[in-house]
């Protein structure tokens, strides 16, 4: 049985604990309060520019491929993975669902004869599959975003990094893989394909040839539909893993947040239940010592 020192030294290490995860929830929260304003300010230029490259590109006369952004290599060989995590951990499921969920579709594309490549944004991504994908990996970014939050700065090496792997064809189709931030209690792994561009799906609830008609523009484009889009879709790409990244940024403090909530009412709970039994443990050696006393004075 434990004696009182051993239970007052549990206590007051839990207590410390206690206190570093109440912290990291502060913290937590304080970031997430910036980030999920930042995501959410980009969300409507991310859904802009989405729709007016739907617009351009339905306008095209069907002889027109379109830049090779848009129509692709022609062939379906070699993919591209850009995936996205944390750089630290204490952030509960969040690095895990996302490192399974890429996991899940390397094995699928292995297991189509697919040539598979990696880029990472994030290290937490990159220590979990460096090991059985070493020979996989083209370029990995370990640390992103500063004391102010992730900037565009933080995208456009790998965006231009993209681009020119793509005019090498080096790969033939991109996909991105994130947490996508739902709220504070959700953050959701999605995959979205990049290269070559895929138009914007119909909304739930709404009629796909409502849709359709919306993304069909009545004006006239100049210089010209191709030149348009040769100038927005590597834009569009920046945006894109911008918009990707600042999602990441709030999921990952809304689950830190969530997660330091949830250790500290475990503290909590494990402090009572060691002071129970350290108050039972020292009732106990009181309760010894009376039994001693009164046999040693009956004794005389």
């Amino acid at each position: 049985m434990p004696s009182l020192k051993d239970y007052r030294n549990r206590i007051d290490s839990v207590k410390s604990t206690k206190k570093i995860t109440s912290a990291m929830k502060m913290v937590a929260a304080s970031k997430l309060k910036k980030a999920q304003e930042q995501a959410e300010a980009n969300q409507p230029y991310t859904k802009a520019m989405a729709e007016m490259l739907a617009r351009v590109s339905n306008s095209m006369s069907e002889d027109s491929s379109g830049p090779r952004l848009l129509s692709g290599t022609g062939r379906d060989d070699a993919h591209l993975l850009v995936i996205i995590t944390a750089n630290r951990g204490l952030c509960g499921g969040f690095n895990g669902n996302i490192i399974r969920r890429a996991q899940k579709e390397i094995e699928t594309l292995l297991a189509q004869g697919k040539d598979v490549k990696l880029v990472f944004i994030g290290s937490k991504g990159f220590d979990a599959l460096k090991g059985q994908h070493k020979d996989r990996v083209i370029k990995a970014i370990t640390e992103y975003g500063g004391k102010g939050g992730v900037s565009f700065s933080d995208v456009r090496e790998v965006s231009r990094f993209i681009l020119a792997e793509f005019e090498k064809e080096t790969f033939d189709v991109c996909t991105l893989l994130y947490n996508e931030f739902k709220n504070v209690l959700s953050q959701r792994p999605v995959t979205q394909q990049l290269v070559p561009f895929k138009m914007p799906e119909a909304a739930d609830g709404k009629d796909e040839e409502v849709e359709e008609e919306n993304l069909l523009s009545p004006y006239t484009f100049e210089p010209g539909e191709e030149e348009i889009l040769a100038e927005l879709l590597p834009r569009n790409l920046g945006i894109q893993l911008y918009g990707a990244l600042l999602d990441s940024a709030a999921g990952e403090q809304a689950a830190r947040m969530t997660a330091m909530d949830s250790a500290t009412r475990n503290a909590g709970d494990v402090i009572d239940n060691l002071t129970l039994q350290y108050n039972r443990a020292r009732q106990a050696y009181i309760t010894k010592e009376l039994i001693e006393i009164i046999s040693g004075a009956e004794a005389l």
